[in-house]
């Protein structure tokens, strides 16, 4: 047996449930398996945890209530300091535009993220998030774990106040923003003023230990090695772990996604080479299959590779087609801008064998194509 069989064997095993992967053997996998059963057997894997056949989707809006933000993130384009002339918070009114128009496209959700503003304490998010959700029955998934630690600091509180407060002025879930590689060699040079991996991580398990239903991200294909990738997925599924022995939900949902190096400090530096290529995008989503056995979904990032290789991504373990972004300015800022409707959304899922089912935040269905 050579290399490739016994890699090709150790694919299916996972894909089984008979065999959980180390972090050594999702690192073979990663550099070395034929990438065409690698994507076989992250099929295997999403039909045995969700046999249905079918492919979700969720209506919302990405809603950046500031970009004024002092983490200064060489692959960020999108930030802004205070004083810079396109420097905003949005006011209440503008927010309710925004909330108004997603609910008038059938939207169930907002996602509400911003920078990390060095004014805005506890109360600021408090008030913003009670008259929000005294006006609209929306569900607010928002600010991620750098945003928590960054708002803990500033107000002289600790994150699991924060977590709670916020929660009980109407926060209904974490997104898993801010996650980058969870591997502080990596991030004290590409974010060095952001929360560290073990904050993130422990913002995540507070989150956890609250109730609260969050989603796990990783930024790929910029400086960081294919270790640390695999180093990354094992870290989101070790604490998915701990979430399962406390009786929580924890992570419904992992979402890699690749670096889009256009008018990002990153870029004018050491990074000189292309964004991650399909290929490369491909094999890192299926090993994400096939080593987060405790993460029931995985989310494809046609925000990024674009819609062919999103809908060639169901065939690579994802069994989710994230939101129809209704606006989205991170990733534009970078110049990468895939926008799709809802009906295209539906025709790719459909055209790729798979029934098409809108969702909501928390995977509950909303309607079927």
């Amino acid at each position: 047996m050579n290399e490739h069989d016994d890699l090709h064997a150790l694919a299916f095993a996972a894909a089984r449930g008979e065999h959980r992967l180390s972090e050594e053997e999702a690192l073979a996998l990663l550099e070395s398996a034929d990438i065409l059963q690698l994507g076989a057997a992250a099929s295997a894997m999403r039909d045995r945890l969700h046999p249905e056949r079918e492919v979700t989707f969720i209506v919302d809006r990405n809603v950046n209530y500031t970009n004024v933000c002092v983490s200064g993130c060489r692959f960020c384009a999108f930030y802004r300091d205070s004083s810079d002339d396109d420097a905003y918070v949005l006011s209440p009114d503008a927010l309710y535009e925004k909330v108004e128009e997603t609910l008038a496209l059938e939207g169930t959700a907002i996602l509400l993220q911003g920078g990390l503003h060095p004014d805005l304490g506890i109360q600021w998010y408090e008030d913003m998030l009670r008259a929000l959700k005294e006006r609209y029955p929306i569900h607010v998934h928002g600010f991620g774990p750098p945003e928590m630690v960054h708002i803990a600091r500033i107000s002289g509180i600790s994150t699991r106040e924060v977590l709670q407060r916020l929660r009980d002025a109407g926060l209904d879930s974490l997104p898993g923003g801010g996650a980058e590689i969870l591997v502080d060699s990596v991030r004290s040079h590409v974010s060095p003023k952001k929360a560290t991996s073990d904050e993130w991580l422990n913002v995540m398990r507070e989150a956890h230990e609250l109730g609260m239903s969050t989603t796990a991200t990783m930024m790929f294909g910029g400086t960081e090695s294919v270790e640390d990738r695999v180093a990354h997925m094992r870290r989101v599924r070790e604490v998915q772990d701990e979430a399962a022995e406390k009786g929580a939900v924890g992570f419904r949902a992992f979402i890699p996604w690749s670096f889009q190096p256009g008018n990002t400090e990153l870029a004018e530096g050491e990074f000189t080479g292309a964004a991650a290529s399909g290929w490369e995008y491909l094999r890192t989503l299926a090993v994400s299959r096939l080593l987060l056995d405790n993460v029931t979904n995985i989310q494809a990032s046609w925000v990024t590779q674009g819609p062919k290789i999103g809908q060639v991504s169901l065939c690579f373990g994802a069994n989710d087609m994230g939101s129809t972004m209704i606006e989205e300015n991170v990733v534009a800022s970078a110049g990468t801008r895939f926008m799709l409707a809802r009906d295209e959304l539906v025709r790719l899922i459909g055209n790729a064998g798979f029934t098409p089912v809108q969702r909501d935040t928390l995977y509950r269905e909303v309607r079927r194509f």
